[in-house]
């Protein structure tokens, strides 16, 4: 992963390990949403994968009834290593 993927991650990182364990399991999708931006990042890469994220993200609310929603396949496989 990239300097700049691992910068625009930061934020991710910080809430999974800081915030998270203060409120306890609340995300109603599978993976995580946390887990979902990284893994997009990794497979799609900075900007597609942010862009994913923020879709992701975007029906997170109280409406939506989550449940499984994995990361898109890259056709290309571009999947780098964390």
């Amino acid at each position: 992963m990239s300097l700049a993927a691992r910068i625009a991650l930061a934020p991710v990182f910080f809430y999974r390990y800081f915030v998270s364990p203060l409120l306890g399991p609340r995300c109603r999708f599978e993976p995580t949403c946390s887990s979902y931006a990284i893994e997009a990042v990794a497979s799609w890469g900075l900007l597609k994968g942010m862009l994913l994220a923020i879709r992701r993200l975007s029906r997170c609310h109280p409406w939506h009834s989550g449940g499984f929603d994995p990361v898109p396949a890259n056709p290309n496989n571009r999947k780098q290593s964390l």
